[in-house]
């Protein structure tokens, strides 16, 4: 099955609405879905709730949709980085669902992965608790603990980025681009991929595979990113 689009704009109409759950995929700016993000800004859709590590930078990644005010809600473990991130939250005009960064990344790998919920330590004692059940278990050496119930996170629609793709949206990621993409693209109940370079079936070694085709549906070639360094750092070169 030939699951490639013309477009980004293409591969998105008809599955995006006002209100909707959309998991993205990125760490910063590695690893984004550049292409799909831009396609969900012209849209014109509002009221999106968003999962997604953080939020990109001002006027770039998911940032564009901060700007244009269709995101309702974020569940995000990092808010730096972006001003005005930082300006509607504490104004309120933003929701934000704070969760630690590996409780976040084992949360959408439950919702994928079809596990409703799940216990960890992390956050217990914290306002990452307040609200939720919380239950002792034996820790490593017997003595009991106290761990915290988090619930898995489905989206509607997932959005992620590939290094690699064939036209069955079988998906190779490139080193530290992967971050929370295969989570991601397994925890929406319609996941569209955009990757750099699309081959055709059957040319992609199955054993390098992190994403089978099955939990994607749409494809979208964006064969030349524009991959924006959040921050670079240089050395400082000594003679």
């Amino acid at each position: 099955m030939n699951k490639l689009y013309p477009s980004a704009a293409a591969a998105l109409e008809g599955i995006i609405s006002d209100g909707i759950t959309l998991a993205v995929g990125g760490f910063g700016l590695c690893g984004i879905p550049e292409a799909l993000i831009a396609a969900l800004r012209d849209s014109g859709k509002t009221g999106f709730t968003v999962i997604s590590n953080n939020a990109g930078i001002d006027g770039f990644g998911l940032g564009m949709l901060l700007v244009t005010r269709q995101i309702k809600k974020m569940i995000s473990s990092y808010v730096g980085e972006n001003r005005e991130f930082e300006r509607q939250f504490l104004a309120n005009e933003l929701e934000l669902e704070f969760t630690p960064q590996g409780t976040l990344a084992e949360k959408l790998r439950a919702g994928g992965a079809g596990i409703p919920a799940f216990f960890t330590k992390t956050g217990y004692g914290t306002v990452v608790a307040e609200g939720k059940e919380t239950r002792q278990f034996p820790g490593v050496d017997g003595a009991l603990e106290w761990y915290v119930m988090e619930r898995a996170l489905r989206a509607d629609v997932a959005l992620v980025k590939a290094w690699k793709a064939d036209t069955a949206g079988n998906l190779i990621y490139r080193k530290t681009a992967r971050n929370f993409n295969p989570m991601i693209a397994a925890a929406g109940t319609l996941c569209v991929a955009e990757a750099e370079i699309v081959v055709e079936t059957g040319e992609l070694d199955p054993d390098q595979i992190h994403t089978p085709g099955i939990y994607v549906k749409r494809l979208v070639h964006n064969p030349s990113p524009e991959k924006r360094i959040e921050q670079r750092t240089l050395r400082v070169r000594r003679e």
